[in-house]
């Protein structure tokens, strides 16, 4: 099976500014984003509701708890939200939900429903066909997180716990190398 694409700094670029536009730009941009900064997999992104991203005083959380129910492992998890995730949060709990309840499913349908994770995979795989990027998927932003912070030398082990993998060989198989690695790389020496 062929692995989802993870895009160059400048297909990011253009990605998301094809995913903000329209109607429903901050949601789209919103679900993106859960994605690429906080390495979520599209059913956990279904899942959420405000209350996990924000607390009683509308305040940005710096951690998302994760229960077991909505992880793929059926493990709890926690999720550390770095200042680019908060702001996005802030951004689109102000501007696409006036005061959202904390109940209220994070990412709604045009009909105010909540995303499936089937429903969400394949509106986040119109967003690739969009911005004319091939092999994109929802799980390109889970890689391009995992694969970022591996060339970012943090610790494989942190990266795994990151991710909510049990196995090291398994975060491995995300890390996405292109030939402007391993040319940075061999110069290294």
């Amino acid at each position: 099976m062929k692995q989802a694409r993870v895009p160059t700094d400048v297909e990011f670029k253009r990605l998301v500014a094809v995913v903000s536009q329209g109607r429903f730009g901050p949601r789209n941009r919103l679900a993106l984003m859960l994605s690429y900064f906080g390495g979520l997999r599209v059913g956990e992104i279904a899942a959420l509701r405000w209350g996990d991203l924000l607390d009683n005083e509308g305040k940005v959380r710096e951690q998302l708890r994760l229960s077991a129910t909505v992880t793929k492992g059926g493990r709890a998890r926690v999720v550390f939200l770095n200042a680019r995730l908060r702001k996005e949060i802030e951004q689109c709990g102000t501007s696409f939900v006036q005061t959202p309840a904390l109940l209220q499913p994070v990412l709604v349908t045009h009909k105010r429903r909540a995303f499936s994770a089937n429903v969400l995979t394949q509106l986040m795989k119109g967003f690739y066909t969009q911005a004319g990027l091939d092999g994109g998927s929802s799980h390109s932003g889970r890689r391009w997180f995992i694969t970022r912070l591996a060339h970012a030398g943090i610790s494989p082990k942190a990266i795994m716990m990151l991710a909510g993998h049990q196995h090291l060989s398994t975060t491995q198989r995300y890390i996405d190398v292109n030939d402007q690695m391993m040319r940075i790389a061999v110069e290294v020496l």
